[in-house]
């Protein structure tokens, strides 16, 4: 059967979109193995599918470059969003994911006329049993610093429902990715902290209100960007005063985005606002040992030209900010 997948990036964080054709079974953690392996030309960081709900406008699936189910992609999410309401000619929808139905809705664009969407990010927790993380006798991690880690890093442990451990990091570690790697690895292979493994980013501030993450995404590696990483860090941001509450510029390796943060005593609302770009649509047969062999290519040179702009001001703003903190 003729299949059509499209290649999208919430953020540089690169995915293959595909719409699953009602009465068909593919293999589809191989399917992403294959797809999005890394050492290929072509590879992505994961590969989401799209599938009719029982309860609301859509469900998201999403499988990890090895082939790993992953509970929620904020960047993902993004590119399904601008999928799903393009699809319905709605504003709004509800997307079903593993853990939670989600809000997602199309708004103003972040720069130039970049497709902009906002999406709901949930459920949130603090507890080291959602993520899961074991040390010592706590139940909560939050701006601490633990030796076995790091002498000088502040960590919080967050779920958004995927797993995070978020260090506030000196300035001379931020761009370390030897040190980083080192360090989110250890996590990611058999140890006695976290039983599956985890997502860990990197975090300092650019300025007062915006801050810059990179993260190391279990089961895949770095990535350009990681949407629940990113909203998560800017959520440990404002718990711990860094930033103050509201709504939070983040930048990354692949971009930026906003965070918008809403807390109570008892809980918090966050929402990932960004960009869902859609930069080629390829259209071909899957066999049954997840290869994808496309007949068809369509490039959309005006929305990679476009992002390329943000991705400069991106930078250029972070340079400037840590200029800034330099001189001091």
């Amino acid at each position: 059967m003729t299949l059509i997948f499209h290649k999208v990036h919430g953020s540089g964080n690169t995915f293959y979109l595909h719409e699953e054709v009602e009465n068909t079974t593919y293999n589809w953690p191989l399917t992403a193995q294959k797809m999005c392996d890394p050492s290929k030309e072509n590879g992505a960081d994961g590969l989401l599918i799209i599938s009719p709900s029982t309860r609301v406008d859509a469900r998201m699936r999403v499988y990890n470059a090895d082939g790993s189910e992953a509970s929620m992609c904020g960047n993902g999410l993004r590119c399904v969003a601008r999928f799903v309401l393009n699809k319905t000619g709605k504003q709004t929808a509800t997307i079903e994911t593993m853990k939670a139905d989600l809000t997602v809705r199309k708004v103003d664009s972040i720069f130039n006329s970049i497709d902009t969407y906002s999406v709901e990010i949930s459920p949130v927790s603090f507890e080291l049993s959602s993520l899961p993380m074991i040390y010592k006798n706590s139940h909560q991690i939050i701006n601490e610093i633990m030796p076995e880690f790091s002498s000088d890093i502040h960590f919080t442990a967050v779920s958004v429902p995927n797993p995070h451990l978020i260090g506030i990091v000196p300035i001379q570690y931020i761009e370390d990715t030897h040190f980083q790697e080192q360090l989110a690895a250890s996590f990611n292979r058999e140890n006695i902290f976290f039983p599956d493994g985890v997502n860990v980013s990197f975090v300092h501030p650019v300025d007062d209100t915006s801050i810059f993450v990179r993260t190391y995404e279990r089961g895949v590696g770095f990535t350009n960007a990681c949407g629940t990483a990113m909203t998560a860090s800017a959520l440990v941001a404002a718990t711990i005063k860094l930033v103050p509450r509201g709504e939070t510029t983040v930048y990354n390796p692949g971009g930026f985005v906003k965070c918008a943060i809403e807390q109570s005593d008892t809980s918090s609302q966050l929402s990932l606002i960004g960009n869902a770009t859609f930069f080629a649509t390829y259209t071909g047969i899957l066999s049954e040992d997840g290869e994808f062999n496309w007949n068809s290519k369509i490039l959309h040179d005006d929305e990679i030209e476009e992002y390329k702009e943000l991705e400069q001001l991106a930078k250029q703003k972070v340079k400037d900010g840590w200029s800034s903190e330099s001189d001091m």
